[in-house]
C-alpha cells in the first residue's frame, strides 16, 4: 500500500492545511497518510476528516521533537490523547517558551535585532502547538528580510549562536510517552542523525532494547545507500521499516508521497489496518 507517514500541517511548522494536505496525497497516488505534526496531535479529527474526504486510510500520527546532543527525533503512530499526553502535552508548551526566549535573546544579541514573542507566535498558525524553532526562525527571517532555511542553518542549528537546549525531552521521553498513548514508536530520520556511524548504532540499539517499534527507512533525504541500510538494519533487528517524505511546505524541495514508499504487511498490522 503506498503511503507516506511523515507529512506536517500548519498544526506545527508546516505551512499547510490537513485538506491543503490531503489533496495532494490524493494527487500523488497515495492510499495511506499520517500527519505528523511536532510534539502534539493538534487538529486530529480535522486531519482524519481531510483524509476521509479525499478518500485516503488515515492513521493517527505526532514527531515528538527529542535531543539527545542532536535531534533524535521519535514518530508516533496509533497514539491516543489520555492524560499521560495532556501532562506531555504541557510539559512541551512550558518548555517551549523557556526556549524561545533563551533563543531570542541570543538572535537578538547576535544580529542587533528586537524580535519579541509575540512576533514568533504570530507565525503560528494554531496556537494549540508547541511553539517550534521554526516560528522563531520565520519571525526574525521577515524582520532580516532573509531566507528562513539560510538562517536557521547559520544561526539556530544545534551548535548555533543561537541554539538552546531548554525545555527539549530526550528520544526516551519521546518512547516513554508514545507508548503510555498506545501507539508505536518510530525513529524519525536516523540518516540525518547527526552523531559519528558507530556512536549513532549504539544510540539505534539502545533505543531498540529500550522499545523502539520501527525505523523510518525511506525519507526525502535518505541517500540510496542509506535508505538499503536502514532497510537491512530494522529487518536485522526485527524492526517495522516505515517511509514518508517529511514535507513542510510547496516552497521546498520535498513533496508528498516522495520518495516512493509502500507499507508492507508487517507495519500495516502493526497500524491495525492489516490483520
Amino acid at each position: 500500500m503506498r503511503a507516506d507517514l511523515h507529512i506536517h500541517t500548519f498544526y506545527s511548522d508546516g505551512r499547510h492545511s490537513p485538506d491543503e494536505i490531503a489533496h495532494m496525497a490524493r494527487t500523488a497516488g497515495l492510499s495511506l497518510i499520517s500527519m505528523t505534526d511536532h510534539d502534539s496531535m493538534g487538529g486530529l479529527e480535522e486531519k482524519r476528516a481531510a483524509a476521509a474526504r479525499e478518500g485516503l486510510l488515515f492513521v493517527n500520527g505526532w514527531e515528538v521533537s527529542a535531543y539527545a546532543g542532536c535531534k533524535v527525533h521519535i514518530l508516533g503512530y496509533r497514539c491516543q490523547k489520555n492524560a499521560a499526553y495532556d501532562a506531555f502535552l504541557q510539559e512541551r508548551r512550558e518548555g517551549a517558551l523557556l526556549r524561545a526566549q533563551d533563543i531570542l535573546e541570543k538572535a537578538n544579541a547576535y544580529l542587533h535585532i528586537h524580535v519579541t514573542l509575540e512576533d514568533a507566535l504570530a507565525e503560528m498558525a494554531v496556537r494549540d502547538a508547541p511553539l517550534h524553532t521554526m516560528h522563531l526562525v520565520r519571525a526574525v527571517a521577515k524582520r532580516m528580510n532573509a531566507p528562513s532555511r539560510d538562517l536557521y542553518e547559520e544561526l539556530f542549528d544545534v551548535g548555533r549562536p543561537a541554539y538552546s537546549e531548554l525545555g527539549r525531552p530526550s528520544p526516551l521521553d519521546a518512547l516513554e510517552v508514545i507508548h503510555r498513548t498506545g501507539g508505536i514508536a518510530v525513529l524519525a530520520h536516523p540518516g540525518r542523525i547527526q552523531m559519528e556511524e558507530d556512536k549513532r548504532l549504539r544510540l539505534m540499539d539502545d533505543l531498540k532494547s529500550r522499545g523502539l517499534d520501527g525505523i523510518e527507512c525511506v525519507h526525502s533525504q535518505h541517500t540510496l545507500r542509506e535508505t538499503e541500510y536502514f532497510g537491512r538494519y530494522a529487518e536485522d533487528r526485527g524492526l517495522l521499516r516505515s517511509g514518508g517524505s517529511d514535507f513542510h511546505a510547496e516552497a521546498s524541495s520535498r513533496r508528498v508521497g516522495l520518495p516512493h514508499f509502500e507499507a508492507d504487511d508487517a507495519l500495516l498490522a502493526a497500524l491495525g489496518l492489516r490483520f
